[in-house]
């Protein structure tokens, strides 16, 4: 079986990795550098550690802020034109996955024409001709993967979509769960099941490789026994420890594997309604998962191993089935909203939200189960109702 893997050139793990920076900045003999973070970062004060480091070394940066969480392309936009404006010959974000995403994409029209626009998967009609300036990605959170990923997602008035080429990968990857510590619990709870979704998915998706799922299975592994806890007990190291790595090697597992139902439903929740893209994802985890394990025994009896349910002797379906309840007492374990109806969604929005989804066709082929437009209202409605078909222990 032959099979590609990509990841970013260079990545720097452990606590206290961000004091790497300079030694990184060496490289690349930056004479302006653009650091992008957003608004919380700053005030919370973790900005300044980078920054800190940066007047340290009299490395001549600006610091732009002006960045919002699920961005639409304006600010993508706005973003790049800093870059431009500034001259910035290296660009250096810091944040949960948004900024990141609007980091590298800036750093990438560095050395492309038009607007963001021009190039969204789904409705642009250019493809990238430069690489633009270098990028080192700092992850606040645990996570997203976008550190990892040669992923953009902006919000579009219906849906999201993405910006994706290999371009967008950093240069270098810094994962500092130091950096995580003080994230409020709702945050990490959204971005913990965000990160446990990009794993999840990776394991069943039909790109999947070895390689993706030992990566994949670790990940689960990771997460599913740390998140609890991460939330909890904000400081606990060891949790936060977990969680730093695990959303990092889901985010090498769902880059090359892919995700697939649950990030393609998510995307119009979060174009439509506004619902944070982790909190999007973990309404639908469940659900979606009830619609497909049966098409996927093998890799939902490797699942509830990794999560740590699966029970001696257990047929594959009893596993797979066991698999699901623990997504879905994760999510209400952590205290995200169970059901679509409290994030303000009602029957009469379920036939607009369907059909936004099954234009995610990018994702929805990764599926090992295939979606008609009802199998995806039926989704939806599901999660409305908070209905499952497994049965409860």
């Amino acid at each position: 079986m032959a099979f590609p893997f990509i990841s970013p050139i260079r990545i720097e793990a452990g606590e206290n990795a961000l004091e790497r920076v300079p030694s990184l900045l060496e490289k690349y003999s930056a004479e302006k550098i653009l650091v992008f973070a957003d608004p919380g970062v700053v005030s919370a004060g973790i900005a300044s550690k980078l920054t800190d480091l940066l007047d340290r070394e009299g490395y001549d940066y600006y610091l732009y802020d002006a960045l919002e969480p699920e961005p639409p392309v304006a600010v993508g936009d706005a973003a790049a034109d800093a870059v431009r404006s500034e001259k910035a010959d290296l660009v250096i974000g810091i944040g949960g996955g948004s900024s990141l995403d609007i980091a590298k994409a800036a750093a990438v029209m560095q050395g492309n024409e038009g607007s963001l626009a021009n190039y969204l998967n789904l409705s642009g009609n250019r493809a990238f001709h430069s690489k633009g300036v270098p990028k080192i990605l700092i992850p606040t959170t645990a996570g997203t993967g976008a550190e990892i990923t040669d992923i953009a997602v902006f919000s579009l008035e219906q849906t999201k979509d993405v910006l994706t080429h290999e371009y967008l990968l950093a240069d270098a990857a810094i994962i500092d769960p130091a950096l995580t510590y003080t994230v409020p619990p709702k945050v990490t709870a959204a971005t913990g099941v965000d990160a446990l979704t990009h794993a999840v998915e990776a394991l069943i998706s039909v790109n999947a490789t070895p390689l993706t799922d030992a990566l994949a299975m670790e990940a689960i592994r990771r997460i599913s026994g740390s998140l609890r806890t991460a939330v909890a007990e904000g400081e606990n190291k060891k949790a936060r420890d977990d969680m730093a790595w695990g959303s990092m090697i889901a985010g090498l597992s769902f880059y090359n594997a892919g995700v697939s139902g649950v990030h393609a439903l998510a995307y119009p929740l979060g174009g439509m309604f506004k619902v944070p893209h982790g909190e999007a994802n973990a309404v639908l985890l469940p659900y979606i998962f009830d619609f497909i394990w049966p098409h996927a025994l093998p890799k939902m009896k490797m699942m509830a191993d990794a999560l740590g349910v699966l029970e001696i002797e257990a047929s594959d379906e009893e596993a797979a089935k066991a698999a699901v309840r623990e997504l879905r007492d994760i999510v209400k374990d952590v205290e995200i909203p169970p059901t679509l109806k409290e994030f303000g969604v009602k029957e009469n929005d379920l036939d607009k939200l369907a059909e936004a989804a099954l234009g995610q066709k990018r994702l929805l082929a990764r599926s090992p189960k295939e979606y008609s437009l009802e199998d995806i209202r039926g989704r939806y409605e599901a999660a409305l109702n908070g209905t499952l078909n497994i049965t409860s222990k």
